[in-house]
């Protein structure tokens, strides 16, 4: 399902959900509804706590390899999954409210990744390694693109 549709689905979902509830066992149903969805709500609450946490306690920007990370970017992708892979905050390329939003996680050899989000959804990225010099460059100075 396309993620602008999402956006109406799951709320208008629970709503289907609580009124079902109330048609089929009332305040009792209701309730049990309302409970499952809070439940729902604070688990993804809480998973996104976590990976931001573990994201603050690394360098912004920094990623273990650029290569490697290019290689597990798909589209459509949200940031947080994207921060889920990196297990790190990206450094803003982009005005803060700028679309498309871009962001770059580099690795110690100053290959870096850039990833641009239209509507919080990864559209493209761009794999950049250093020409010549840099320790994890094979000499072939490579720029690749992958959309």
């Amino acid at each position: 399902m396309p993620h602008h549709l999402m956006r109406w689905a799951v709320p208008l979902a629970g709503l289907l959900l609580l009124v079902i509830a109330w048609r089929l066992e009332g305040w009792q149903g209701l309730a049990l509804a309302g409970g499952f969805l809070v439940m729902w709500l604070l688990l993804h609450t809480t998973r996104m706590m976590a990976v931001l946490r573990l994201a603050g306690e690394r360098p912004v920007g920094h990623v273990a390899s650029a290569v490697m990370f290019n290689a597990q970017l798909r589209r459509g992708s949200t940031l947080l999954q994207v921060i889920t892979l990196t297990r790190a905050l990206g450094q803003q390329r982009s005005a803060p409210d700028e679309e498309p939003a871009i962001w770059r996680w580099a690795d110690e050899s100053m290959s870096h990744v850039d990833c641009s989000f239209v509507d919080g959804r990864l559209v493209e990225w761009r794999l950049e390694r250093p020409i010549g010099g840099g320790p994890a460059a094979d000499g072939a100075g490579d720029v690749a693109a992958s959309s």
